[in-house]
C-alpha cells in the first residue's frame, strides 16, 4: 500500500479543479493546492485576507513579508492579481461568487456535515475563522485532510463528533488513501492510492462506502 503524501493529495486535487473557476484555499493542506495548478489552466485563487490571483509558493530567499495568505505563509500572485479590503474578500464568499472552497477537517459525515474548528490553545489557527463563511458562501466544498487521526480513529464517520462548521455542505473528499464523493447512500469512491483495498478502507472508515469508479464521471 502506498498512501499519498500530502503533494501528491495536493496535486490529485488541483488536477479535478476546472477552468476559469474561482477557488479559495483554507490553511493548512488545501494552500499545497496552489502548487500544482495544471499548466495552462486559469484556476483564480482566493485568500479571505484580500487576495485574487494568488499564485505558488515563492522560491525560497524571495518571500514578499507583506504579501501572505489567511495562514500568514509568504504567496506569490500572478499577473492581473489584486489586493483589496478584508470586508470585501468576504463579500465576495457571502455574495457566491467563490466556486470552490477547500478546506481541512477534523471529521467529515456522510451526509457532507464538516468539522474543522478547536479552541484549543495549542492549536496554530483555533477558532473557526472564516471556515464557516466558506462553508455556506462557496458554490462547492471540498475537504482534504488525512483518512485517520495519528491514534487510526476514522475522520470519515456517519455523524461527526465535534462542533460543526456547516450541515451538508462537503461533496467531496481527498484523503492519504482515496478521493470520495458524498452520495445519497454515504461515501462514493472515485479513486484509491497505489494497493489501497476496497476492504482496508473500509476498516478505517465509519461510514458505508461504495466503489463508483467505473461510473465515475468528469
Amino acid at each position: 500500500m502506498q498512501p499519498w503524501s500530502r503533494t501528491q493529495m495536493a496535486a490529485r486535487a488541483a488536477q479535478d479543479i476546472p477552468d476559469g473557476w474561482y477557488c479559495n484555499l483554507g490553511i493548512g493542506m488545501p494552500t499545497l493546492i496552489a502548487d500544482h495548478i495544471p499548466e495552462g489552466r486559469e484556476v483564480v485563487l482566493h485568500s479571505e485576507n484580500g487576495i485574487l490571483g494568488m499564485g505558488p509558493a515563492p522560491e525560497k530567499g524571495k518571500e514578499d513579508a507583506w504579501l501572505i495568505n489567511a495562514g500568514k505563509q509568504p504567496v506569490t500572485l500572478h499577473p492581473g492579481g489584486s489586493y483589496f479590503h478584508h470586508a470585501d474578500s468576504f463579500a465576495m464568499i457571502r455574495g457566491g461568487h467563490i466556486d470552490l472552497c477547500v478546506l481541512g477537517a477534523f471529521e467529515v459525515a456522510s451526509n457532507g456535515d464538516i468539522a474543522n474548528w478547536a479552541t484549543s490553545e495549542n492549536d496554530s489557527a483555533p477558532a473557526v475563522g472564516g471556515a464557516m463563511d466558506l462553508a455556506a458562501g462557496a458554490k462547492r466544498v471540498w475537504v482534504m485532510m488525512e483518512h485517520t487521526t495519528k491514534d487510526g480513529r476514522p475522520k470519515l464517520v456517519e455523524a461527526c463528533g465535534y462542533p460543526l462548521t456547516a450541515m451538508r455542505a462537503v461533496s467531496r473528499i481527498y484523503t492519504n488513501l482515496a478521493v470520495l464523493d458524498v452520495a445519497e447512500d454515504g461515501f462514493a469512491i472515485r479513486d484509491l492510492a497505489p494497493g489501497v483495498t476496497l476492504d482496508h478502507l473500509r476498516s478505517v472508515t465509519a461510514a458505508p462506502l461504495r466503489d463508483a469508479r467505473e461510473t465515475a464521471g468528469a
